[in-house]
């Protein structure tokens, strides 16, 4: 109506109001048409230049809202919803030393509020400055009206926060004062007893600090942390003392697990073969499924792994005779159950040792005396995995699952080994199992962030080759942890009203670095090497594909051949217009419920295609935005750096690879592919020689310190040599030896695929390594050497799929797989 009026058609901010409501509406671009348009008649109104601050926040340019909201108060600096507004833009950017200016504002212009004070604090405290932060809660604190005998929640949470903030800043002796004066007016009892174990822990008055631990475990006898407090402040001097301490929990609770548990890991000899005697018989008799789970951290000791299989294994023997846990005991029988527990501990045991022959003996004669128990089945999938062969161990968890479907962790881990095994497919149908109706499964997974399926599903696609859709996955993944830094948006306010402090800055502290999560390491490491394939065989035109030569094909074999591709493409055309028919059902079904999440969004995202996704322009250059984060979050970890070199090393920054190599090289000097890297780097340099001269010079100056003198030929033997029993530096070292002179191939691949005994890491995982490095053409050609490796490695680990002979069928899978593309022309005539 107001702009309707002639007079009044030009009004900024009218203008600018409605441009609001239009973006409120989803009608982005008339929204920015009108902002701007009444930005450019009023300029001067601060109303104009915080609706368009509001339209870039909306779109999630937060940079770009937080300059027109500092042009806001330019034109008024007082305005408070406009301070607010920016306050949650810097806190949300991370901009500390800006958000405790526009704080310090809104208190100055609201004392009374008590969000006002908080935030304030808030932000010294997230600055470091401890002392401020502390002086302002202890001023906000005084405000507070909360008769001494009265507990309010609001008011503990406070007096907690104000603790940790001295603990932080190492006020250990006016925190435990803190906390024994404000006792009373603290709503979480177990907290405050935690505080005080602590705090005199540190300032070393270990009698007191113990009565806190006792009666801790008083409260709680399984939780390990305490135990740990209790030894520190008692300080026994001998085993008998320690063990002590545990005996006497035990008794007074002689159900807890943990007082039983924990002294095995610190006794050792027959003092050790005594405790897990016990420990081990009543949990056997009482037929306790994880045992073994709670015993495998002591695996790292060979001595006390020799004392539990002498033991288990005396047990199964005795068992199976009189039914006792030894043949010299009189007393009550124990239950079949017994053996089977035993026998199911063996199983995991030998499983856990490498000995998977004898693994599965123990799992088969367990599921023969009880076929319907659904862990036997989960632990004999598990061994088959360990073994290599994950199509198998796939079919025993669907076995396992179709025990009890409905049972969701089992279905879950049927379709992640189905997954494994590259059955997308059937993984799917598993998990619909528990979507929800009238959509796909995958969509489903993909709205509820179920990432542990999508960076498994990434896994497989990149295992098939489908390079787009593995892709789509990471891209996926990476939007989800984008919506999870965006959701902390809503807590900014949240928090300080309702006064959840402690847990807003622990929020606030785990958005910092949430893309440590390993989840998003996966689904990084898996694009990048998927981008660096591209970028090193871009993918051609589906006809050129086609084109190969087919002479050794018969026209019966040829016609044939045809009409078997004829059916594929129907059957694809088909699947295709069933996928296009559900998706656009999906679409309709799910609008109105899109459109309500998307009125305060940036509105729809740009559709993730595959084919375009595959396809991309600049490989490298998308690889580099999901090597960024790991970069700053990820530095510890040597792949990061590694990732980095493969990057840069194709982009032919010599520099940045210098930085990667040398990360790498500060974390682990002999990892196999940093190896491999600074042969590489190094020939890769001697080759270049238009190099600027600055750069040449550092680049010599900091290979001097990591060659020493060498040559890239001696450096390697040097490598190969003092790594002469790791089957994995080996073949790096054999890569290398090919790399730098091909006429070596023979004693390349002879390095590369001993199996002498003085190996210590021959396992599947390894050998599988070896074997592929083999197909792949690290080697050159050398089929014939690769089919002996396959037999030699077949009799050490008979189970493992990819060592087995191939048999007729997979024979002529692989000729059809070689023969797939066919002549262009010839496919024309048949048609």
């Amino acid at each position: 109506m107001i702009l309707s009026n002639p007079k009044f058609a030009e009004h900024g901010e009218t203008l600018a109001m409605k441009g609001l409501t239009l973006n409120c509406l989803g009608k982005k671009e008339e929204a920015y048409e009108f902002v701007r348009k009444g930005l450019r008649n009023d300029v001067k109104s601060h109303v104009c230049w915080h609706v368009y601050g509001l339209l870039q926040r909306s779109d999630k340019k937060y940079d770009e809202a937080i300059k027109c909201y500092r042009n806001a108060l330019k034109l008024d600096k007082d305005n408070l919803q406009i301070l607010r507004d920016l306050s949650l833009l810097q806190i949300q950017m991370r901009d500390l030393e800006g958000y405790r200016e526009t704080r310090y504002q809104l208190l100055q212009l609201r004392p009374t509020q008590r969000a006002s004070w908080i935030g304030y604090a808030i932000a010294y405290h997230l600055l470091k400055d401890y002392d401020m932060a502390l002086k302002l809660l202890e001023e906000f604190r005084k405000t507070q009206q909360v008769p001494p005998n009265k507990i309010d929640y609001e008011y503990s949470e406070l007096i907690l926060y104000q603790n940790q903030v001295m603990r932080e800043a190492d006020l250990f002796q006016e925190s435990l004062e803190h906390i024994e004066t404000y006792e009373k007016q603290i709503c979480d009892k177990l907290i405050v007893e935690e505080i005080k174990g602590e705090m005199l822990l540190k300032l070393g008055r270990l009698k007191e600090a113990g009565e806190v631990y006792k009666e801790l475990i008083e409260r709680n006898a399984e939780n390990w942390y305490y135990y740990e407090g209790l030894e520190k402040a008692l300080q026994p001097s001998t085993l008998e003392e320690r063990l002590q301490i545990y005996e006497e929990v035990s008794k007074r609770h002689p159900r807890a697990v943990s007082p039983r548990r924990l002294p095995l890991n610190f006794v050792s000899g027959e003092k050790f073969r005594e405790l897990t005697d016990k420990f081990l018989r009543v949990n056997f008799s009482k037929g306790c499924p994880p045992l073994f789970t709670t015993l495998k951290s002591l695996y790292y000791n060979p001595e006390k792994v020799s004392t539990i299989q002498e033991l288990v294994t005396g047990y199964e023997a005795s068992l199976k005779t009189c039914n006792l846990f030894s043949t010299c005991e009189n007393g009550e029988k124990e239950p079949p159950t017994t053996l089977l527990w035993v026998r199911y501990f063996l199983a995991q045991h030998f499983d856990k040792l490498g000995q998977c022959s004898l693994a599965l003996d123990y799992i088969n004669a367990a599921i023969a005396s009880t076929p319907t128990l659904i862990e036997l089945f989960y632990l004999k999938a598990k061994i088959y995995k360990h073994v290599g062969n994950i199509k198998e161990a796939a079919k025993w968890m669907d076995e396992a699952q179709s025990l009890d479907t409905a049972d969701r962790f089992i279905n879950s881990k049927c379709a992640k080994y189905m997954l494994r095994a590259n059955m997308v497919k059937d993984a799917e149908e598993m998990c619909s199992k528990f979507t929800r109706e009238g959509t796909s499964a995958m969509e489903n997974l993909n709205e509820m962030q179920c990432m542990w399926f999508q960076t498994e599903c990434a896994a497989a696609y990149q295992r098939l080759g489908k390079y787009g859709d593995a892709l789509k996955k990471c891209h996926e993944v990476e939007r989800h942890f984008f919506e999870i830094t965006d959701d902390q948006f809503d807590f900014h306010t949240y928090c300080m009203r309702k006064m959840t402090l402690r847990a807003y800055v622990d929020l606030l502290r785990l958005e910092d670095v949430l893309r440590k999560h390993a989840f998003y390491f996966k689904a990084a490491r898996s694009a990048i090497e998927i981008y660096l394939k591209l970028h090193d065989n871009p993918l051609t035109n589906e006809s050129k594909e086609q084109e190969v030569n087919s002479e050794n094909l018969s026209a019966k074999e040829l016609k044939k051949m045809l009409s078997k591709q004829r059916r594929a493409q129907k059957k694809a055309k088909l699947e295709e217009e069933r996928k296009h028919a559900e998706r656009e059902r999906q679409q309709k079904n799910q609008k109105k419920k899109r459109d309500e999440e998307e009125e305060e969004t940036s509105g729809p995202r740009e559709e993730l295609v595959p084919e375009k996704l595959e396809r991309v322009e600049n490989p490298l250059e998308e690889a580099i935005k999901f090597l960024i984060p790991l970069k700053n979050l990820i530095g510890d970890d040597i792949e990061t750096h590694l990732l980095a070199f493969e990057i840069y090393f194709r982009k032919g920054k010599f520099l940045l690879m210098l930085q990667s190599v040398k990360r790498a090289f500060a974390i682990n000097r002999n990892n196999p592919w940093l190896h491999e890297c600074l042969i590489k780097f190094s020939k890769a340099v001697s080759d270049h020689s238009n190099l600027p001269e600055i750069v040449s010079k550092v680049l010599t100056q900091e290979m001097q310190k990591i060659f020493v003198n060498k040559n890239l030929e001696s450096f390697n033997e040097e490598f190969l040599k003092h790594n002469a029993t790791s089957i994995q530096h080996q073949l790096s070292g054999a890569k290398m030896m090919y790399f730098l002179d091909k006429s070596r191939q023979e004693k390349a691949i002879a390095v590369a695929t001993r199996l002498d005994k003085n190996m210590r890491d021959k396992n599947v995982k390894t050998l599988t390594k070896v074997f592929e490095a083999l197909l792949d053409g690290s080697f050159g050609s050398c089929h014939a050497q690769c089919e002996e490796y396959q037999a030699a490695c077949h009799k050490l680990f008979p189970f493992t799929s990819a060592f087995m002979p191939a048999t007729n069928e997979d024979n002529s899978s692989i000729a059809s797989v070689n023969h797939t593309a066919i002549n262009h022309d010839l496919l024309s005539n048949e048609i």
